[in-house]
């Protein structure tokens, strides 16, 4: 009977790697994708780091999914010497309201105005939504709007990679949002950790970057944490399936918009939240140790200003 054995290396050939891909950034021949915030990309090793799992979470209208289409159009905008694919799993909304989200914020109108909700798009608004959406016609980005299993999701992710990817140096950036969504194989919990275990050997392909959304749990919203400024801040056990997911993941991003939770004062600190986004970094593989960035709350435009 045919075995499928573990694939061994000495320690030779790790070490050898672990030399090259120092002098790949040394040499700036490997390099992280920037994108528009600075203290985000000091933090996360000059933004996003091949061969890592980004996990981005937050209760729901935190602005997680925002942060994330800013960060897929980002790396395209602010890294033209490199050559990016984007893969989306955008199955929480199909893939052009995704893209009336990244109209609304280069052209900084509400997608309310652009969808006409009150009153019709004017002429001269409209002929911007042309030229603007001709443009990104040319961004090197796909949409997956179905959801699927674990396996389905890795075969998809696979297939992509050896079509478009596979032997041309280019990065490539995996969105997926968000995790709650992927179709179930047993139970929730299950059907997560075989998620995860698809990141984690995703990532291990040649300059691949994978960038999930994930849910938080009600209890952050629990009246005994609204009222204690020390349960304010978001803990690891607030991540929904949170042990397979912190485990599988690089660097666990939570963003937390405590103004939507009546909180007037944020944590031991009593920091503002009048107009305020602040993400915690809870995880930090590389760089070390947690910590808190404060944002201005532009999220009618679809977007996070760095303080």
């Amino acid at each position: 009977m045919e075995q499928n054995l573990c694939n061994v290396r000495p320690m030779s050939v790790v070490a050898q790697e672990a030399v090259n891909y120092i002098a790949g950034r040394r040499e700036h021949n490997i390099v992280s994708l920037k994108t528009r915030w600075n203290k985000f990309n000091r933090q996360c090793m000059g933004g996003i780091e091949p061969n890592t799992v980004y996990t981005i979470a937050g209760i729901s209208g935190s602005g997680k999914s925002s942060m994330a289409n800013l960060i897929q159009t980002d790396v395209i905008d602010l890294n033209p010497t490199e050559d990016i694919v984007v893969l989306t799993f955008s199955l929480e909304m199909v893939g052009f309201r995704q893209v009336g989200r990244t109209l609304s914020n280069k052209l900084r109108r509400t997608t309310s105005t652009l969808y006409s909700s009150e009153t019709d798009l004017d002429d001269e608004t409209f002929k911007k939504v042309i030229y603007v959406s001709n443009q990104l016609k040319e961004y090197p980005i796909y949409f997956v709007d179905s959801p699927g299993t674990p396996m389905q999701v890795e075969q998809t992710i696979r297939n992509f990679y050896d079509r478009n990817i596979k032997g041309t140096g280019k990065h490539f950036v995996v969105i997926y949002d968000h995790a709650l969504l992927t179709k179930q194989t047993g139970s929730v919990l299950e059907t997560i950790a075989e998620l995860e275990r698809v990141f984690i050997q995703v990532k291990k392909l040649p300059l691949t970057s994978v960038i999930q959304i994930a849910q938080m749990n009600r209890n952050i919203e629990s009246s005994e944490r609204i009222n204690n400024p020390l349960g304010h801040y978001p803990m690891r056990s607030d991540l929904s399936s949170s042990d397979a997911i912190f485990q599988a993941s690089d660097y666990v991003l939570v963003v937390h918009r405590p103004e939507i939770l009546n909180i007037a004062e944020y944590g031991p600190n009593r920091l503002p939240t009048a107009n305020k986004v602040y993400i915690h970094i809870l995880k930090n593989r590389d760089a070390g140790k947690p910590c808190i960035l404060e944002f201005e709350n532009d999220l009618m435009y679809n977007n996070l200003v760095e303080c």
